[in-house]
């Protein structure tokens, strides 16, 4: 069985500039919270910084308080086994077989851990994530 929820990811869009990441992280660190998942991009001077902190709230009202322009956004977690390959290819095949399309989709692993994470958005959230639930 998969371990399959609904969370809010935490999306920040600014301009772009060295240490804006370092900043956050400071901030986020020194309140005790640890970021489970992060992305970065960064385009045409701006940057995107999608996180999904342990303690939401308090992360998104510290950043918010630090004057970073916090928005939330429904994503599914699944936590995946590592044991072999393969986990990650069965997930994204359930989902295709029930036509749902995956919007953007992001994953987190080190080596020798028996666990990833994986974090994505689709067009139908609640439904990938009582599907996966039964895989």
């Amino acid at each position: 069985m998969l371990e399959a929820r609904l969370r809010k990811e935490l999306v920040i869009q600014t301009e772009n500039r060295v240490g804006l990441l370092a900043e956050m992280a400071r901030l986020l660190s020194e309140m005790g919270i640890n970021i489970l998942a992060v992305t970065v991009e960064t385009r045409d001077g701006g940057a995107t910084i999608r996180l999904i902190p342990d303690a939401q709230l308090y992360a998104r009202d510290a950043l918010r308080e630090a004057g970073f322009p916090v928005e939330e956004r429904e994503v599914v977690i699944v936590n995946l086994h590592n044991r072999r390959p393969g986990f990650l290819c069965r997930v994204v095949e359930a989902l295709a077989r029930e036509e749902i399309d995956i919007e953007d989709l992001y994953t987190t692993v080190s080596e020798g851990n028996p666990k990833r994470l994986v974090v994505f958005t689709c067009s139908n959230n609640g439904k990938a994530a009582i599907m996966l639930r039964g895989h």
